[in-house]
């Protein structure tokens, strides 16, 4: 009867949102209900010649796993060219169960040039508190590809150090989390706004009665669960689908300063304010003037002139050329399109965009947050 009733509410609310509403499991996240870094270190056997060589690291490897197999060995014995010493990473997702699969990562950590066509031994994956939740272990898929010639030369297309194995690992323990415990459900906002996180709590009481969710601070929004842990499924499928309009964001200008780009959200104003914006161009010719020389002789046959050394006479011509200043004047209130039109007018670069912006902020006349990136 609960659930029927949450999906009769449901079907009402829905209809009556407005279509520009987000739903709430775009905006937030479950506390508690995330995925967790898993890492190891491993072997990768098999290679084409194109491993770490005698690497001190990667023999040691190698000798550590033919022992664990019964075999007894000398290091100096081995040669690791067809293996190589790797990391292996991997993502745990909320609620995994033991005995399924997730995706491995495995990247090179010695010399190796190549990981194509190798195999990854058996590799424990352990998470942050040291213990181990997953064992990796197949065939790597490589998209990257290097050749090398006996002469040095060599090319290399994308990296091919790198390379996964689609569920490579098997899941050997569950992380425990507290959605089922716990008597309320916090949701996070994915962006901190005040504003929104009531929107949020409102929405949702609206829905399911009031008291159910109480906005705890500008990020999250204390939900209360059902107490039947069987029924909390169902009321966290039906709380995603909750639409709420999201409150309007701060004004805020980003600059990109290295590509020249520039962001400026629809709620920015500018307070009353004149800019002057010209350019001063000054240009400047250098050349060398050459005249030939003479060198005058006193002779019996009278004045002689023979042929000097050349005279060389700088030559510098300098023009400034220099535009009309243009000014424009901003209103009380201009909005976004006023603000880019009539910088636009005067043909600012984003250079002079983004300085025109840093000195209106200065000014104090710009209504919004400069970020600078």
């Amino acid at each position: 009867m609960f659930i029927r009733t949450l999906a009769l509410t449901l079907a009402l609310a829905c209809a009556a949102q407005v279509a520009v509403a987000d739903r709430v499991k775009d905006m937030v996240s479950v506390a508690g209900v995330r995925s967790n870094p898993l890492v190891g270190y491993g072997i990768v056997m098999g290679l084409s010649g194109s491993g770490d060589g005698n690497s001190e690291l990667t023999r040691q490897s190698m000798q550590s796993i033919i022992s664990r197999l019964g075999l007894e060995t000398e290091i100096r014995s081995l040669d690791a060219k067809n293996a190589a010493a790797v990391v292996v990473t991997a993502e745990l997702p909320p609620f995994i169960k033991p005995g399924q699969t997730i995706d491995v990562t495995v990247s090179t950590v010695g010399k190796a040039k190549s990981l194509q066509g190798g195999t990854l031994l058996m590799t424990p994956l352990m998470g942050a508190d040291g213990e181990i939740y997953a064992i990796a272990q197949g065939n790597l898929i490589v998209g990257g590809l290097g050749v090398e010639a006996q002469d040095g030369s060599s090319i290399v297309v994308n990296i091919p150090t790198v390379g996964r194995v689609p569920g490579g690992a098997t899941v050997e323990r569950a992380v425990q989390t507290a959605f089922l415990d716990s008597e309320y459900l916090v949701l996070n906002l994915n962006r901190s706004d005040f504003s929104t996180a009531a929107a949020v709590a409102d929405a949702v009481n609206a829905m399911f009665g009031e008291g159910v969710a109480l906005a705890l601070d500008g990020t999250s929004v204390r939900v209360r669960a059902p107490a039947n842990p069987a029924e909390r499924v169902a009321f966290m499928s039906m709380l995603e689908m909750v639409e709420v309009e999201p409150a309007a964001p701060p004004a805020q200008v980003i600059v990109n300063a290295r590509t020249g780009t520039i962001v400026i959200n629809g709620n920015v104003r500018v307070t009353p304010s004149a800019v002057s914006h010209g350019s001063l161009v000054v240009r400047v010719n250098e050349d060398i003037n050459v005249n030939q020389g003479a060198t005058v002789v006193n002779g019996d046959n009278g004045i002689i002139v023979a042929p000097g050394e050349p005279v060389l006479t700088p030559d510098s011509q300098i023009a400034i050329d220099q535009e009309p200043a243009s000014t424009f004047l901003f209103n009380p209130g201009v909005s976004l399109s006023s603000l880019v039109d009539a910088i636009n007018a005067v043909g600012a670069s984003p250079a002079d965009l983004v300085a025109i912006l840093e000195a209106l902020h200065r000014a104090n006349a710009l209504r919004a947050e400069l970020i600078v990136i």
